[in-house]
């Protein structure tokens, strides 16, 4: 009889091609991690201004936890989505459609948005008209449910009216105070573990 004490191995694909800029050795634009298809970490890809080293530490602490890990790095990241606001003024966010099936084959998204609240809502907007999966949604800056339900995004907390609606997936947790270029503290790790391991199956996703 074989038997394993105090370890769990996995085997992890990394990345799938090499990192680019100050992103804690974040893979560039327009690839994808796979392992396994629990959860997909959705970055905006790496920059001088969209620092994603939380999205690393977020994986490593959720695969420690026996969870499937992902990670998608958007080609289109910068900027924000056509229909928002401020989209006259610089780059425009967007998802290919290969981005689009790659996501819906997870059970859940973790959506790492940056620190702009502005840009956060309408990106988390667009990636949930698209597919039909629970997020969570991990910000720098102080966002709540009331603020994706006033632009149509379907949350758990609180609803847009039925002909508000504008979103297939829904916003079941959020997290915030996760801050760009420093490593990530311990509480907020946790937290983020606890919030996606109560949306799959085994913690009762419905």
């Amino acid at each position: 009889m074989k038997q394993q004490i105090g370890r769990h191995l996995s085997f992890v694909e990394c990345r799938e091609s090499m990192g680019l800029g100050v992103g804690g050795g974040l893979a560039q634009r327009a690839t994808i991690s796979e392992s396994g298809t629990d959860v997909v970490v959705i970055a905006m890809g790496p920059g001088r201004r969209h620092i994603t080293k939380p999205v690393c530490e977020i994986t490593y602490a959720l695969r420690e936890e026996g969870i499937d890990t992902s990670v998608l790095v958007v080609n289109a990241g910068g900027g924000v989505p056509g229909d928002a606001p401020d989209s006259s003024t610089g780059t425009l966010f967007g998802l290919d459609p290969i981005e689009v099936d790659r996501i819906q084959q997870f059970k859940v998204a973790l959506i790492h948005l940056g620190n702009v609240r502005q840009h956060i809502i309408y990106k988390a907007r667009l990636i949930l008209r698209n597919v039909d999966i629970p997020a969570v949604v991990v910000s720098q800056c102080p966002v709540d449910f009331e603020d994706f339900a006033a632009i149509g995004i379907k949350t758990a907390n609180v609803m847009p009216s039925d002909e508000d609606v504008q979103t297939r997936g829904e916003i079941k947790e959020i997290v915030t105070g996760v801050i760009r270029g420093v490593t990530c503290s311990q509480d907020k790790l946790d937290e983020v573990v606890s919030k996606v391991q109560k949306m799959l199956p085994a913690g009762g996703l419905e």
